[in-house]
């Protein structure tokens, strides 16, 4: 918080500084009675009629009245990471893209509509790098219709806690009563620790390019195989990983120096037991072959047991996404 040389509290924001990554203290008045100061930082992406609006890294929006503000200040973007690949918004966000192709996309300005007959959020949601080149309302009504005539709910896919990322496109989403369904965090990390990981298991894994029927029945989100399939293989180097007939499964899809982890999953009666572990460093040692040195995945908000494993494998989170969904 700002500090003036007399040792009050300042605020130093106005609503200029709407679409800049701010901190921010406010004053309540507690149970007791007592003043409590709450402080709250991320994007302020509104500021009207007395109240601001701020959007945190995870995503969530916060309101607050300016007659209860103490301080605050325009704060500089976090710092770098410190330890492995360093990579901005927009290159991750297009390698994720490339390795969860959906069956057919369409472009809106720079937006990119994507539809996979309804397997899988991401690729049956927008991704909006850049601006859809008509206004906002006009674009929100042509993404409606374009998943209607799918038979598609209409999902925005946006995204938090970077530089570049698409605070000012949630607050406006959510104005308009599009509201957050899942949300997830993308994680990066060095690839040689994740090859070089102690996985006795790993050599029993078997790597194909496409995936059996045992890889799809233990990935269990497939209600048309066709699609699925059609889906899956597709992306710049893909591999598929399988461990004792489907009793753990992963997929990863190398991209230059990226190599993608994708749905690592294992049977619940085997928990526990490293396999997951396994699969992640066949994978990974199969990417380090073809060239890549830095890996990335995504993990849901909720997956308490897989944030754990991306803990332990050296893995952190760059930013978080969100879907949106249309107001029903």
């Amino acid at each position: 918080m700002e500090i003036t040389a007399g040792g009050l509290l300042e605020v130093r924001i106005t609503p200029a500084d709407v679409g800049k990554r701010v901190s921010v203290r406010r004053v309540e008045q507690g149970e007791s009675g007592a003043p409590s100061f709450t402080d709250t930082v991320g994007v302020l992406t509104s500021w009207t009629e007395g109240v601001l609006l701020i959007t945190q890294k995870n995503g969530k929006s916060v309101r607050i009245a300016e007659s209860s503000l103490v301080a605050g200040k325009v704060v500089p973007p976090a710092p770098a990471r410190r330890r492995g690949p360093a990579a901005s918004f927009e290159e991750l966000a297009r390698v994720a893209a490339r390795s969860w192709q959906p069956l057919e996309s369409e472009p809106l300005g720079e937006w990119t509509l994507r539809a996979a007959a309804g397997f899988t959020r991401r690729a049956n949601s927008v991704l909006p790098l850049g601006e859809p080149g008509i206004p906002l309302d006009d674009a929100l009504a042509r993404v409606t219709s374009w998943y209607a005539e799918r038979g598609l709910p209409a999902y925005v896919q946006a995204a938090t806690g970077a530089v570049g990322t698409q605070e000012l496109l949630i607050a406006e989403l959510e104005r308009r009563g599009w509201a957050a369904e899942v949300s997830a965090e993308v994680r990066i990390g060095a690839l040689a620790p994740v090859a070089d990981v102690d996985a006795p298991a790993a050599g029993a894994v078997r790597l194909t390019r496409t995936p059996d029927e045992d890889w799809l029945g233990r990935y269990g989100k497939v209600t048309d195989p066709d699609v699925a399939r059609r889906m899956l293989v597709a992306g710049p180097s893909v591999w598929f990983a399988s461990l004792a007939g489907g009793r753990a499964i992963g997929r990863c899809v190398v991209d230059g120096r990226w190599a993608g982890f994708a749905a690592v999953t294992v049977d619940p009666a085997h928990r526990r037991e490293g396999l997951a572990t396994a699969v992640m460093a066949a994978l990974a040692r199969r990417a380090l072959e073809e060239g890549a040195s830095a890996a990335w995945l995504q993990v849901e908000t909720d997956n308490a047991e897989g944030r754990g494993l991306y803990d332990a494998l050296g893995f952190a989170t760059h930013h978080s996404y969100h879907h949106y969904r249309a107001a029903r």
